[in-house]
């Protein structure tokens, strides 16, 4: 008898859990419907004035202007980030003075040199193609996306100091135009060499903006983007551009004060994933120059080929689990 009551009434709890949940779920919007009845009726209802549907049409009109601005701003800043990750725009901001056919065929070049040198060593036909083809086109890239980033930090490395010496000029009483040309005889390259052409491109007719824009496009960082907003907001409104851009120098100088604080506080967690992405590669290539009849299986059976194949792409996603885990932005 007890063992019955206590089924039932496992099986009435049961029933009203179940029928909780469905009332939730199925007929709880019944005071959210009844709410908003309250507020329609409140908000006016069928009383409403004849302006108010001009008042809202209006409204929309802004409203929808108000989107199609901000549509248009976020289609050209993608075409903008699109161009900057165009391969000729990489090649620019390296600083590498070579077209984009002449890139594939040095990369092209260096693949088939590869692939000869694997296939002399005694590799297997398709390995040696696989090395040949990403030695062709990851290696090159890499090496340009290393060149773009040690180039940006050389850049921005030395951009306080030229705000420095702009403000120092507007004090003194040059123009800022003498004070751009000074920043591109007195300090070191890149930082010269991109200021010189901002200085040749305001020679030959562009604006400040449009001059600044291609600075920016040639060095696409965010101290570039805050000097020249900047410059355009105290070329249309005015005011004091030595104070403004003395506050800006300060803004940078704190920047980079917490990006090395940050370079300091994860360089532990840097090295160790330095050293879990590197000790798995480092450790077999070791085994194939000592032992090589010991890892031949890996290369000389199929087996081992798909084995190889799931052991980079787990290695490759834990590396790049890794670079976010480390990737601080601020």
């Amino acid at each position: 008898m007890d063992q019955t009551m206590l089924f039932v009434l496992v099986g009435v709890l049961g029933f009203c859990l179940v029928a909780g949940v469905g009332w939730l779920f199925a007929g709880g919007s019944t005071e959210q419907q009844a709410i908003i009845k309250r507020a329609q009726t409140l908000g006016g209802g069928q009383t409403r004035d004849v302006r108010r549907p001009r008042l809202g049409q209006a409204a929309n009109t802004a409203e929808a202007r108000r989107r199609q601005i901000v549509n248009s701003l976020r289609e050209q800043e993608r075409a903008q980030k699109r161009a900057r990750l165009a391969l000729a725009s990489k090649l620019h901001q390296a600083g590498i003075a070579i077209t984009v056919q002449q890139f594939w065929m040095a990369a092209g070049v260096f693949g088939a040199l590869v692939f000869v040198v694997a296939f002399f060593l005694h590799a297997n036909l398709l390995v040696a193609l696989l090395l040949g083809a990403s030695s062709g086109v990851g290696v090159p890239l890499w090496t340009l996306s290393f060149l773009v980033a040690r180039r940006m930090k050389q850049f921005t490395a030395s951009f306080s100091d030229a705000m420095d010496i702009i403000v120092r000029g507007i004090k003194s009483g040059l123009p800022v135009h003498d004070c751009l040309k000074i920043i591109g005889r007195e300090t070191p390259e890149p930082l010269a060499g991109e200021f010189r052409r901002l200085v040749e491109n305001i020679g030959i007719g562009l604006t400040l903006d449009q001059a600044l824009e291609k600075l920016h496009d040639s060095m696409p960082t965010s101290e570039v983007r805050f000097f020249s907003i900047v410059m355009n907001i105290q070329q249309k409104t005015g005011g004091n551009l030595a104070e403004a851009l003395g506050n800006l120098s300060t803004v940078l100088r704190s920047r980079k004060l917490m990006r090395e604080k940050i370079k300091a506080l994860s360089s532990e967690a840097t090295a160790s994933a330095g050293i879990i992405g590197s000790l798995p590669p480092g450790v077999a290539t070791l085994i194939w120059l000592t032992t090589p009849t010991y890892m031949a299986p890996l290369i000389n059976d199929h087996r081992g080929w798909l084995l190889l194949g799931a052991s980079a792409l787990l290695m490759g996603m834990g590396v790049f689990v890794m670079t976010r885990m480390i990737n601080f932005k601020f």
